[in-house]
């Protein structure tokens, strides 16, 4: 047999030691019968400890009593056998609360309930509402598990992803200079042309970091899922998963991004055109002030379409409908979810930064300006060995934050539709959890 969360096996022996074929009311084993004198010695129990133990399904399944103790009567006794300790009166109770007999209590009779067995686990999490430290566990544990198909994946989009971005910086961006931001008797010319030279490098390497990290999102996302259901996935199986989903996990992302940047142009241009119209003081304090509000309100919409990213993959929803359900799972939990986002992301940087610090302080030690003019100005250098060393640092932490942020999102979704709409049965049933659904006894949806 195999152990259910919380509900018994079909086809459980009785767990008062009678046989299914037996009928009449259910007696404790050493309680003697209403037709015995009271001058005679109690007779024996007819199954005697080791016989009756072994008579029993494993502690684990046992069925819950058929209905509470009857007025005036002395809770029975713990059956014979080492180890079991002695029963405190109290200790047992009615039918499904936990007491003798029920899921899990072979674990309490010296010391009264023994509480709600565990839940079902078939693969990273348990089948249940999870709690932040599980998510965490969570996300490790499928990089950890399935280490082969993450550490595949992390790595062949960081490489690709890297390698554009070095190519492009040292091919391209080789005769541009932005040394005029740190020059002060800099010309205007020449800070406007600074100013877009940084911007244009900005802007590409934020792109393609995006795409490398919108293809990363989609497979790891597949490959958590199957976590959850202890299914291992090939890189070629989430590929394929994955692809009719890709554009639109692209689209979503780009509407997103729009709209932040939407968010903050309103709130800062009230301040920039009370700057142009001449008054420059309260132009500037009314755009700070717009900007910080605009992005009080970026924030609150990043979160509240954070699952918007899995429920697109998962449920092969569009674009629209994904950050419709995204809103439904976050509401009334924002808090929540914006702590575990945050925790997560710390977390990955801190660690990613652990590895990608000394990398760039490699690198600007072996480039042409060495590490202290690095450290004085701020700015590496273009060069070829400054840009591999260090895409190498950033190919090592990606590796890191790619499967750690994309599975705390993924578990996010998950827990928030086991608490919402009991997607637990659902996943027990797919990981093929015997008696684990609707029709088991004592089921409690999205517990």
């Amino acid at each position: 047999m195999n152990d259910t969360p919380g509900w018994a096996s079909p086809g459980s022996a009785p767990s008062d030691g009678q046989k299914p074929d037996h009928s009449g009311p259910t007696e404790p084993t050493d309680h003697p019968g209403p037709a015995q004198p009271a001058d005679q010695p109690a007779q024996a129990p007819q199954n005697p400890g080791p016989q009756w133990s072994k008579e029993q399904p494993p502690p684990a399944q046992w069925s819950a009593p058929s209905g509470p103790t009857a007025p005036g009567q002395a809770p029975p006794p713990p059956p014979p056998g080492p180890g079991w300790g002695n029963q405190p009166p109290g200790g047992h109770g009615p039918a499904g609360s936990g007491g003798y007999g029920a899921p899990g209590a072979h674990r309490g009779w010296g010391s009264g309930w023994g509480g709600p067995p565990p839940a079902a686990k078939p693969g990273v999490i348990p089948l249940r509402p999870l709690g932040v430290g599980e998510i965490l566990d969570g996300a490790v544990s499928t990089m950890r598990t399935y280490w082969r198909t993450v550490l595949g994946i992390s790595l062949t989009v960081a490489v690709l992803t890297e390698v554009i971005v070095v190519l492009f910086q040292g091919l391209v961006l080789d005769g541009t200079s932005t040394d005029a931001l740190n020059d002060p008797s800099a010309g205007l010319n020449e800070l406007s042309r600074a100013m877009g030279d940084a911007m244009l490098s900005s802007t590409v390497v934020f792109v393609i970091s995006l795409v490398g990290t919108v293809i990363a999102t989609a497979l790891l996302t597949t490959v958590t899922s199957r976590a959850v259901l202890g299914k291992p996935v090939t890189i070629g199986e989430a590929w394929r998963d994955a692809r009719p989903q890709v554009l639109k996990l692209f689209g979503l992302i780009c509407v997103l991004l729009l709209i932040t940047v939407g968010v903050v142009t309103v709130g800062a241009v009230p301040g920039l055109l009370l700057t142009v119209a001449g008054s420059t003081g309260a132009g500037v304090a009314l755009m700070v002030l717009g900007i910080i509000g605009a992005g009080i309100v970026a924030l609150w919409l990043a979160i509240r379409f954070s699952l918007a990213s899995p429920a697109l993959m998962l449920e092969k929803q569009g674009i629209k409908k994904a950050m419709g359900r995204s809103a439904k799972l976050v509401q009334g939990t924002w808090w929540r979810i914006f702590g575990i986002q945050l925790l997560a992301t710390l977390i990955a940087n801190v660690v990613a930064s652990i590895i990608v610090i000394p990398f760039t302080l490699l690198a600007a030690a072996l480039s042409g300006d060495g590490l202290t003019g690095w450290l004085n100005t701020g700015v590496g250098g273009l060069g070829w060995t400054f840009l591999i060393i260090s895409g190498i640092g950033s190919v090592i932490g990606s590796m890191i934050t790619f499967p750690i942020t994309a599975g705390v999102t993924v578990l996010l979704y998950i827990d928030q539709r086991i608490r919402r709409e009991a997607l637990d049965l659902e996943l027990a049933r797919a990981a093929g959890v015997q008696g684990y659904g609707p029709t088991a006894p004592g089921t409690t949806p999205g517990s």
